[in-house]
């Protein structure tokens, strides 16, 4: 319920603000719903809804690149940098 909410929620944000609507945090909010109900679809093994869910994960990540006018490059050096700190606090 919380990730439908959540869906429900970003995209009314955007219907009402139109083009002033932070949309970073939309992406962002959304792709957080999408990852909420894919492991839901996955706990009821419903492959449509997974499916489903993880393609608007791919979506999001892609919208949040554009929307914070981040190159692709820059994206990946920023994977890079946080992979390194995950690696040092797991060691």
């Amino acid at each position: 319920m919380l990730g439908v909410s959540m869906r429900i929620f970003s995209f009314s944000l955007v219907s009402w603000l139109g083009s002033e609507s932070p949309f970073l945090f939309v992406w962002a909010f959304n792709t957080a719903d999408a990852v909420i109900l894919s492991w839901c679809s996955l706990l009821k093994k419903d492959k449509a809804y997974t499916l489903l869910n993880v393609f608007w994960i791919m979506v999001g990540v892609v919208g949040m690149l554009r929307a914070s006018h981040l190159s692709i490059p820059d994206f990946q050096v920023a994977i890079m940098q946080l992979l390194d700190q995950i690696k040092a606090v797991v060691d």
